[in-house]
């Protein structure tokens, strides 16, 4: 589980972005790192028994940098207020577009996720063709017997505001065919991280979300063949 101290450590360096705080703080964030490292050791543990591919999978591998790359961005502040991770048999490391299990850790903002997020534009193409060729399916996989938390795929407000060229306005898909991003998300409570059983409840919304994972994964490898 995340405990409170990996949580508050969070909440200040969310205050006190800079490099000398920081390295004031180094080892309040080292023990916070191997917290999270910790319930990733676990989690994967938990997610490789329905997904084998992330049994030997190093959970450092799977952590991103908490320093922030400033060099394009107008917010300069040099760290990320948050903890990610990209559980994926590559780690951070996997190709833009391949779909992954991720966990957000930040205070009143975590969240689990699947799919992917701002894949490259041929693999948008790729994800799009697949989901208006194979609507039935899609639909289907959104719409389990026993789905988790989520309502549908997570929209936000980057998506496009017509159908692409190539795909009818009036098929039933089009309206998914507009966005830019393809995951489910489901938001976790601050007391949600730190119960004993995040680890197990992170592992179930994972394999309730894990046909969607497939869909995109079989998208992408059949239009690469």
């Amino acid at each position: 589980m995340i405990t409170s101290s990996t949580l508050q450590f969070l909440k200040d360096l969310a205050q006190n972005n800079d490099r000398e705080w920081f390295h004031t703080h180094a080892h309040e964030y080292a023990v916070a790192k191997q917290n999270v490292l910790d319930t990733a050791q676990a989690l994967t543990a938990e997610i490789s028994c329905f997904d084998p591919s992330l049994s030997h999978v190093d959970p450092k591998r799977c952590l991103f940098r908490i320093a922030r790359d400033t060099r394009f961005s107008h917010d300069k502040s040099p760290y990320k207020p948050n903890f990610g991770l990209l559980l994926h048999t590559l780690g951070t490391k996997a190709k833009a577009g391949a779909p992954g299990y991720y966990f957000h850790i930040q205070p009143n903002e975590s969240f689990v996720s699947c799919g992917v997020y701002c894949p490259p534009p041929d693999i948008l193409r790729i994800v799009r063709k697949s989901i208006y060729d194979n609507w039935e399916e899609f639909d289907a996989i959104l719409h389990p017997p026993h789905k988790a938390a989520w309502d549908g795929l997570y929209r936000d407000n980057d998506a496009l505001q017509r159908v692409p060229p190539g795909f009818s306005k009036e098929h039933p898909s089009a309206s998914f065919l507009m966005l830019k991003h393809f995951y489910l998300l489901v938001p976790l409570s601050d007391s949600a991280l730190q119960s004993p059983d995040i680890v197990k409840k992170a592992a179930g919304y994972y394999q309730t979300m894990l046909p969607f994972n497939r869909f995109i994964e079989e998208a992408i490898k059949g239009g690469a063949d």
